[in-house]
């Protein structure tokens, strides 16, 4: 009987991690995809240093984890092809470039169907001054993060662009009048 035990442990051992990498591909948010399972410590510093500054060279970041360039190198592509690194882009001072001016804006649909939120979805998506938007649960469908340089440029936005979309039977909008945090890094 024990003789059969080893076989038949490590079968299950092999299902195990099959069920755990098919939650972990289907179930982005399930405890089976955390982080844990996949990445070790050196990693996860890895992750934290770009994200505090994503200008470190492949040196500088090798050198602070205590690693070799090349294993830095290949840990650095590995964690962007397993989509750990979603990407690497600067952040531009708004006021610089005149969207000194965020608003949030509510947005309730005519109807909650999966149509019409495709429909938005599609249309809202091709607006270059939407930064963010996100389908929300609670008194409005969706949220949109936008900069504008001032309220009149958001007033003629609202006026030609969002209430135009598709679907959109009210809007609310919430001037932003100090960002006390704003894209803070993820603790992890």
């Amino acid at each position: 009987m024990l003789s059969n035990a080893a076989p038949m442990l490590h079968d299950i051992l092999r299902r195990f991690a099959i069920w755990l990498r098919f939650l972990s591909e289907n179930h982005p948010g399930s405890e089976a995809s955390s982080m844990s399972l996949r990445l070790d410590r050196t990693d996860l510093k890895i992750l934290r240093l770009l994200q505090n500054n994503g200008r470190l060279s492949n040196a500088e970041l090798a050198e602070t984890v205590a690693i070799s360039p090349a294993t830095c190198h290949r840990r650095t592509q590995r964690l962007f092809e397993d989509g750990f690194i979603d990407t690497v882009r600067a952040m531009i001072a708004p006021k610089k470039v005149a969207k000194g001016t965020l608003v949030m804006v509510g947005v309730v649909l005519d109807r909650s169907t999966p149509e019409s939120f495709a429909i938005f979805e599609q249309a809202i998506a091709k607006l270059k001054f939407v930064l963010d938007c996100h389908l929300v649960a609670g008194d409005f469908d969706y949220f949109l993060k936008i900069r504008v340089g001032d309220m009149e440029d958001f007033n003629r936005i609202h006026g030609e662009q969002l209430i135009a979309l598709p679907g959109v039977r009210q809007t609310r909008t919430f001037f932003v009048m100090k960002e006390v945090v704003d894209n803070a890094p993820l603790e992890f």
